[in-house]
Parts: C-alpha cells; sequence; structure tokens
C-alpha cells in the first residue's frame, strides 16, 4: 500500500509538471528530503496532508467495499471530462489500469 501512495505522489507531480525540486516552492521541503520520501519515504500523516496540498490534491480514506464503486464514478467523470480521442473500448481498458494505479487522476479536469 506505502509503494502505491507513493507511486500516486509521484505521478501526480509529473502530471502537474513539475520537478522534485519545485516541491520546495510549493511545500517547503527540499528536493533531497521529498526524493527521499518519494522514493522510499515513510511520511507522517501531517507531512503527507502538507505534500498533498502542494500537489492540489486531498487524502481520504475509502472503505474497500467502496473502491469499485469510487473508480467507477472516477472513471464516469474522467470520461465526460475529456473529448474521445481513441476507440471506446482501447479507452476504457487504458483507463481501467491508469485508474487502478492512480484513483484521482484527472478528478477535477485540466489543472490551473
Amino acid at each position: 500500500m506505502k509503494d502505491s501512495l507513493l507511486k500516486q505522489l509521484k505521478d501526480r507531480r509529473l502530471d502537474l509538471g513539475l520537478k522534485q525540486s519545485d516541491m520546495m516552492m510549493r511545500v517547503g521541503v527540499s528536493r533531497q528530503q521529498y526524493q527521499r520520501l518519494e522514493s522510499k519515504g515513510n511520511p507522517r500523516l501531517d507531512t503527507l496532508e502538507l505534500i498533498a496540498e502542494g500537489l492540489n490534491s486531498e487524502l481520504i480514506l475509502i472503505p474497500k467495499e467502496k473502491m469499485n464503486t469510487v473508480i467507477d464514478v472516477l472513471r464516469n467523470v474522467e470520461t465526460s471530462l475529456k473529448p474521445a480521442k481513441e476507440p471506446v473500448s482501447q479507452k476504457s481498458s487504458n483507463k481501467e489500469k491508469s485508474l487502478s494505479d492512480n484513483p484521482w487522476q484527472d478528478l477535477l479536469g485540466e489543472d490551473q
């Protein structure tokens, strides 16, 4: 689970086009500290909340029995926000993989 969360942090940072060194201005941690956290860190909850805020994100706890429902909702929101550029069947299979890795990606559309 920790690896999944750390991967989501990295993916979110990359989606925003940010470098690890950019996190110093956003959350006040050095590039080295952020790199260590992203690669093998075990952040405290307050640090995790701060980083989520710096990545224009929120931390939430989802009960396992609700996870599929949440992923379905996110998938539907994502589909309605993006114009179709590829066949639906291919698009669905690609989104299933990426949503399971990062269920919050593109939830709010384009980042400002």
